[in-house]
């Protein structure tokens, strides 16, 4: 058995997607189509035997454009990898008939997904419901539905290397690819100074792009690691925390697959039932507030109230919590 798992958009989603993985590949081989932002959370998915990366032009923000060369030879790598299945694996706002076309033509025998609309001749298996339930577990009832056997949503990784961190420390992740998904910069800064207060030893981490947040965030207090980690280190480093501060953005599920409990600075914009962090985990934020549902990556509302009226001590308050 040779199943194609689709998960086309970021590392957050990819790990969310890893107990169907583990389903599928129970019961052999499982093919992993993802896009650019996502291989390197792939990468760590326990069952994936190889991974195929595609910038597909409905789901990657910004979006290329369609163009017919792109779409014959992505069709073409799919037509080799020979599937017996498919899953195709999507958010509650994302269509997966386009791929399902791509898939058809490309002459996998049966295809499974979650769609709302009609899908005529694309789908073999169509689950019409939209649960509001953990994207974890909303991906697992499609491998359900192809008749794998998935009990275990739990998430998880290989065994990321050690950290050369002394212990005890808390991380602080502060960036996210929306802005609106994660605490204003100065209001970081401040947690960490809190937290250093409090008698906590803070790392502060992010990749390549962010080490001019993660160095005004860290200030005097913290440890500056942010463009100093792999992917795979970052989880090295994460499993090491007593816990982990960080918005709505893949870090958190990192975070929870290695087993570390959450903060998270979690604005509305996605619903917190789909979206919080799978494992042990504290919500902060007004999950009321105006932007609820919006799906914004900018906030919409001036002073982005619904996190920076968290104030730092709560985040200290949280982290006593999750470490008890």
């Amino acid at each position: 058995m040779r199943t194609l798992v689709a998960r086309l958009d970021s590392d957050g989603d990819v790990l969310l997607s890893g107990p169907a993985v583990r389903a599928a590949a129970a019961a052999g081989e499982v093919v992993f189509l993802c896009g650019p932002s996502g291989v390197q959370a792939a990468e760590l998915l326990p069952g994936v035997s190889r991974i195929v990366e595609w910038e597909c032009p409905w789901v990657v923000n910004p979006a290329p454009e369609v163009r017919p060369f792109d779409i014959e030879a992505i069709t073409a790598v799919l037509h080799g990898i020979r599937a017996d299945v498919a899953l195709i694996l999507t958010s509650f706002h994302q269509s997966p008939l386009p791929l399902a076309l791509v898939l058809r033509l490309a002459g996998v025998p049966k295809i499974v997904a979650r769609s709302v609309d009609y899908a005529g001749s694309l789908l073999d298996v169509r689950l019409r419901d939209d649960p509001d339930v953990p994207e974890a577990e909303r991906a697992l009832e499609v491998a359900r539905a192809a008749g794998f056997e998935a009990t275990d949503s739990r998430l998880a990784i290989i065994e990321p290397p050690r950290s050369e961190l002394s212990h005890p420390y808390v991380v602080v992740h502060p960036g996210a690819t929306a802005p609106a998904r994660t605490w204003s910069p100065d209001r970081w800064a401040k947690a960490v100074v809190a937290l250093t207060a409090a008698g906590y030893r803070v790392v502060v981490t992010g990749g390549p792009a962010e080490a001019g947040l993660t160095e005004h965030v860290a200030g005097a207090c913290g440890t500056d690691l942010g463009g100093r980690t792999s992917f795979r280190e970052l989880a090295g480093v994460l499993a090491g925390a007593g816990a982990v501060v960080v918005g709505n953005t893949g870090p958190a599920h990192l975070a929870a697959a290695v087993g570390t409990p959450v903060v998270s600075l979690f604005a509305p914009v996605v619903p917190a039932v789909r979206w919080a962090p799978h494992g042990k985990h504290v919500l902060l934020g007004d999950q009321n507030a105006p932007c609820s549902g919006t799906r914004a990556r900018e906030c919409p509302v001036p002073g982005h109230p619904c996190l920076d009226l968290v104030d730092p001590s709560e985040v200290v308050a949280a982290v006593a919590e999750v470490t008890a």
